[in-house]
């Protein structure tokens, strides 16, 4: 692998795994400065029974920013989520300028607000697992989202769990 090639895959690394820890502080804020200005972001999950994608979510950056700013206002479950990705590929377009990535994805749940009330406060649970689909726009060192598709295994999700994934 030639350097300028290793240097983007590096960055699209970096981009993946802080948005993940940008996403885990709530961090929206430094979240959404690691995406480009036309940036798409979807959650979608694939239903048998329908034999269609739901759409959960579908974004842009604007509107994700006032959705961002409009979470602390939910009455949602603040039980603190943690992401663990693993990045599987890393795809860099011949001229260096483009990428995109695949990423597994585990998020856990540990239980706060006791919403469910048959789970015990403090309890650990794997809360969805899924796959990041990215596009990555490289400018330099840094590689910055412009299209983020989370497509979901899990198709049953909480209420008050308004959060980005």
């Amino acid at each position: 692998m030639d350097a300028k090639k290793a240097a983007v895959v590096a960055a699209v690394t970096d981009t993946v795994y802080r948005a993940c820890l940008y996403l885990d502080e709530g961090n929206w804020e430094e979240f959404l400065n690691l995406c480009d200005k036309s940036m798409l972001y979807s959650i979608k999950a694939y239903s048998p029974e329908i034999r269609k994608h739901m759409i959960y979510l579908s974004h842009n950056k604007k509107e994700l920013g006032s959705l961002t700013e409009m979470l602390p206002k939910l009455n949602s479950d603040h039980s603190p989520l943690r992401r663990h990705a693993s990045i599987y590929t890393v795809d860099v377009s011949d001229d260096k300028k483009t990428a995109t990535a695949v990423t597994s994805l585990a998020v856990y749940m540990n239980m706060h607000d006791g919403i469910n009330s048959h789970i015990d406060s403090g309890e650990t649970r794997l809360f969805l697992v899924g796959r990041y689909f990215d596009k990555f726009k490289i400018s330099g060192d840094n590689a910055s989202i412009i299209e983020r598709e989370v497509r979901l295994d899990t198709r049953r999700l909480d209420k008050g769990t308004h959060l980005l994934i």
